[in-house]
């Protein structure tokens, strides 16, 4: 089971109003997933190591409540759908009870120009993904 990612909402990153600027939530979402990649044992630095690239493909956001200065967002990071070459994921950004954020991003993977074989050349790390799918997706 993955860990929900917290953390604690910096003075920076809140606009005149008080509320965290909707830009940094696509960061909130890339510190949870590299959070979650380390939990699986496969933190980006071992990916980079080994000459593999984990661009975003998409990302969306549907922004449902606002966060400010000092609360604690909790993000939980799951993963949505899987192939070989792609992964997406979803996230729910809470402060207690309130949803803040519901998102999804979808990323490749690349070595150099080429797509890397998620199944073939990390094969650990593709039934973890895939041990993560909802059960009708699994």
């Amino acid at each position: 089971m993955i860990r929900t990612y917290s953390r604690k909402i910096h003075y920076y990153e809140c606009d005149s109003m008080g509320i965290t600027h909707h830009s940094n939530y696509i960061r909130f979402m890339e510190e949870a997933r590299v959070d979650m990649m380390d939990q699986l044992g496969y933190g980006y630095e071992r990916m980079e190591a080994e000459g593999v690239l984990s661009p975003v493909m998409a990302v969306s956001c549907q922004y449902k409540h606002p966060s400010r200065f000092q609360e604690t967002l909790d993000i939980q990071v799951s993963v949505k759908s899987l192939t070989d070459l792609k992964v997406g994921f979803s996230y729910v950004m809470k402060v207690g009870d309130s949803l803040v954020c519901t998102a999804e991003s979808a990323h490749c993977f690349l070595r150099g120009q080429r797509p890397v074989s998620l199944r073939k050349e990390f094969p650990l790390l593709y039934q973890s993904l895939q041990e993560m799918l909802p059960p009708a997706l699994g």
